[in-house]
């Protein structure tokens, strides 16, 4: 018999503050019904606008992860998430006065312990598992991440921890099963270096932060007494008498593992994981991980998702009328012919577009590239791609005309397999991390008949020319 899906019993209200923003909020965990997932929703901002628990929502991962969608934000939703993953609810509704989940101790325990309080009720649809059918790596080189997904049974999760800390060392955690994660990993606390704490209150990043919710390491054995006390000044605890002997942690927690660290970036894992938007049944390996690479790994989950159900293509509305035809095109980018490789813009939303380029045997490059077997070449995919996200960083700003476009920085560049005369490359573009002073960063794919050809992360700055 099939596992049926969860909500709870009645609501959860809950009082805190938020880490980072130090805002009072309020937290209501509603239930909700058959096939909705996980939603958030912004009672304090007029409409009360929903935020979908969707990877593809991700705008920012620095120190949490955060949502966005219909103009509202939702920063560090990790946690929460966690304790409705971990707890196996499938549906719920996150009503919630501000911008930030309430930190609570760092860990996921006092949602989980709530909803342990008013318990689960099961309802009438199947739970939609995603069972993965072949591994998956994926690993960024640059900062040392690896990831893996491999087929299992259950939802299982192997982590190492590496920080090159005398503190923290090289530790390791499991989760062999979704079962564990209450009483093994939901209670584990966020950490922080002391070396990173007086920066971030200085900064005001941790306005929230407290010595009862984080966990504090130390790494160096020469701390005096007043650098603590001007720490715990800037922390608001001056009544509190830090104190550190040798390298570890300071005195105002105890570990309640030796590698909670190692237990919480798992924990972090199972909630970036829940914007995948589905039960999982795979073993996640990971290594040196964090919210950017958690967040990043949910997105090709979510693509073998798509790859594993559609017959692995994916499907564009081409015969709609375009969004900007080539004419349209030539008002916002510099290129011509024959340099300009995108002939027509189908959608630009919010953090997304999706461009098309006719690839025909009357192109010059086909003379040397080559004679008796065109092949189109990766490094102009590269650059028709990089055409389409200027397109859509030039299209959010005013007389477009007036900027040009730099490429700063392409990362992991895959292709998949060749591009010839005939074929119609359709380029999907997505946001990494908002727009900031014209930089704009973004991971793109190109496919050919819905199968993914090309993909690469690419970083550019749109500047504006003298006039």
């Amino acid at each position: 018999m099939a596992d049926k899906q969860l909500t709870l019993k009645a609501a959860i209200k809950m009082n805190g503050i938020g880490l980072h923003t130090g805002e009072k909020v309020t937290l209501e965990i509603c239930p909700a019904p058959e096939n909705h997932g996980y939603v958030f929703q912004r009672v304090d901002l007029e409409g009360e606008p929903t935020v979908k628990a969707d990877a593809d929502l991700v705008v920012s991962t620095d120190r949490g992860t955060t949502l966005e969608q219909n103009g509202a934000r939702i920063y560090t939703s990790e946690h929460v998430l966690a304790a409705l993953y971990g707890m196996q609810i499938d549906n719920a509704l996150i009503k919630v006065n501000g911008p930030e989940m309430p930190i609570m101790d760092g860990s996921s325990w006092p949602f989980v312990k709530a909803i342990e309080e008013v318990g689960t009720v099961e309802q009438k649809a199947d739970k939609n598992y995603f069972i993965l059918n072949e591994n998956i790596p994926w690993e960024d080189t640059e900062k040392g991440i690896e990831f893996l997904a491999i087929p299992d049974t259950n939802f299982r999760i192997t982590v190492m921890v590496d920080y090159n800390s005398p503190v923290l060392g090289t530790q390791h955690a499991s989760m062999y099963n979704i079962g564990e994660f209450k009483n093994e990993i939901s209670k584990c606390r966020t950490f922080v270096f002391l070396r990173e704490l007086e920066f971030l209150a200085k900064n005001n990043l941790i306005k929230g932060g407290d010595l009862d919710n984080a966990i504090v390491l130390v790494e160096r054995n020469d701390i005096q007494q007043d650098e603590l006390d001007r720490l715990a000044k800037l922390l608001g605890k001056e009544e509190l008498k830090i104190q550190v002997e040798g390298i570890g942690v300071l005195n105002s927690t105890k570990l309640q593992y030796e590698n909670e660290p190692a237990r919480h970036k798992l924990l972090d894992i199972v909630g970036d994981l829940a914007l995948v938007g589905r039960p999982i049944k795979a073993h996640i390996l990971g290594a040196r991980t964090g919210h950017s690479g958690n967040v990043r790994f949910a997105k090709v989950l979510k693509e073998q998702i798509k790859k594993q159900e559609g017959g692995g293509k994916k499907h564009f509305n081409l015969e709609g009328t375009p969004l900007y035809n080539i004419n349209d095109i030539e008002k916002i980018l510099p290129h011509r012919y024959p340099f300009l490789l995108v002939d027509k813009v189908m959608e630009i939303t919010e953090n997304g577009i999706i461009g098309v380029k006719n690839v025909t045997m009357n192109e010059p490059m086909f003379q040397g590239h080559f004679p008796g077997n065109p092949v189109f070449p990766g490094v102009l995919q590269i650059e028709a791609t990089a055409q389409v996200g200027g397109i859509f960083a030039l299209s959010k700003v005013d007389e477009p005309e007036l900027y040009s476009t730099y490429f700063m920085k392409i990362d992991n560049v895959k292709f998949k397999q060749k591009v010839i005369p005939g074929d119609t490359l359709v380029f999907e573009l997505n946001l990494i991390s908002p727009i900031r002073r014209g930089l704009v960063h973004m991971a793109g794919k190109a496919y050919v008949d819905g199968k993914l050809v090309m993909e690469a992360e690419m970083l550019a700055q749109i500047i504006k020319d003298k006039v």
